[in-house]
């Protein structure tokens, strides 16, 4: 199992280990973001560029203006957030920072077309239902917000039906559903109206998945 491929992309770390959240850094980069400390920056080729700073709070002082352009700023903050304005700075998370928080900062400031969750690619077998038809399609990515499936039976753009599928340490899950658009010559889901405990369910999935090696 593997996440799905981003653009790789490096970030520049002025933060501690301690203000992260555990693996957060090690599934972002499976995520396709290399978050580099600066000494770690410069051993890298010199082709390659920083794209965003995160900074923690209490290092934010010590980062230069500069002129010109200057990288966007993630901010590692208190329960309080940021204060004063700053317009380097796009977004802030609580320590200890999860990924999943940090994923939507950074996919909102550096992506075309961010994703508001992670995906992982599977090998999910679902059970679909719709207005008293039965079928079963295989699950290639998922995410909290919906998956990319294949299906051997006729599916039109706009159809709302019910999926299930198994968790391996969950279990089945039932969910509504709605075909959003076509990656030919698959079809992308949305999920409608997710329950908490669902939502829980396959985000603890994803987070396994990225953090096996």
């Amino acid at each position: 199992m593997s996440s799905e491929p981003v653009s790789h992309r490096i970030l520049l770390n002025h933060a501690p280990p301690e203000a992260f959240a555990p693996l957060t850094l090690s599934m972002l980069a499976k995520l396709g973001y290399s978050i580099l400390s600066e000494t770690e920056f410069a051993q890298r080729s010199e082709l390659e560029r920083a794209e965003l700073h995160i900074v923690d709070e209490r290092s934010l002082a010590e980062m230069p203006d500069g002129a010109g352009p200057t990288l966007p700023i993630v901010v590692l903050t208190g329960r309080h957030g940021v204060a004063g304005v700053d317009p380097r700075i796009v977004g802030a998370v609580r320590r200890p920072a999860g990924m999943h928080e940090l994923y939507r900062l950074v996919q909102a400031a550096l992506e075309d077309t961010p994703r508001s969750a992670p995906r992982v690619a599977t090998h999910l077998v679902a059970r679909c239902q719709h207005a008293g038809r039965e079928w079963r399609a295989a699950v290639l990515t998922l995410s909290e917000s919906g998956c990319l499936m294949r299906s051997a039976e006729p599916v039109v753009l706009g159809a709302c039906f019910r999926m299930s599928f198994e968790l391996p340490r969950t279990g089945r899950i039932g969910l509504d559903a709605e075909i959003a658009y076509q990656l030919v010559p698959d079809v992308g889901v949305i999920f409608n109206s997710t329950s908490p405990a669902d939502r829980q369910a396959i985000a603890s999935f994803l987070n396994e998945a990225l953090a096996s090696v």
